[in-house]
């Protein structure tokens, strides 16, 4: 079979599901179903608009928060706070015992960890000048 190699900054919906397919596939047979689950959290005001959320996942037992924002008139009222906690109430609904978030925000960095999160790793220089700091949350005993 002969094979080309393409780079593109525009690659299709469907070339990317079927990577992700493929992947998916590959896991189920490699470590088993991961069960994931899209999860999303959001706050809105009385106009309805979401001036915060939280989106991310479950999967093979654990919760990744993938993004998480307030709007900045909102920011140091524990809101992000708030948010984690029902995130983390719906994954250990679902199962889930650990939760993984990561942030190169050395103030959202210590939000995480007063909500009980630990550093687990770090990828210095990502962004340039920052550290990228990855941090895990048991959700329940083991």
């Amino acid at each position: 079979m002969k094979t080309t190699l393409e780079i593109t900054s525009e690659p299709l919906p469907r070339d990317l599901a079927l990577v992700g397919e493929g992947l998916s596939a590959f896991n189920d047979r490699d470590v088993g179903a991961s069960g994931r689950k899209t999860l999303a959290v959001f706050v809105r005001d009385d106009a309805g608009a979401i001036v915060a959320g939280i989106s991310g996942y479950t999967a093979w037992g654990w919760l990744y928060v993938q993004w998480l924002w307030v709007d900045e008139k909102l920011r140091g009222q524990r809101i992000a706070a708030s948010m984690l906690d029902a995130a983390e109430r719906e994954a250990l609904a679902r199962g889930c015992k650990a939760a993984w978030i990561d942030t190169f925000n050395p103030t959202a960095a210590k939000v995480y960890q007063r909500q009980g999160y630990q550093p687990f790793g770090t990828l210095p220089d990502f962004p340039a000048g920052r550290s990228r700091i990855f941090l895990q949350k048991r959700l329940a005993s083991t």
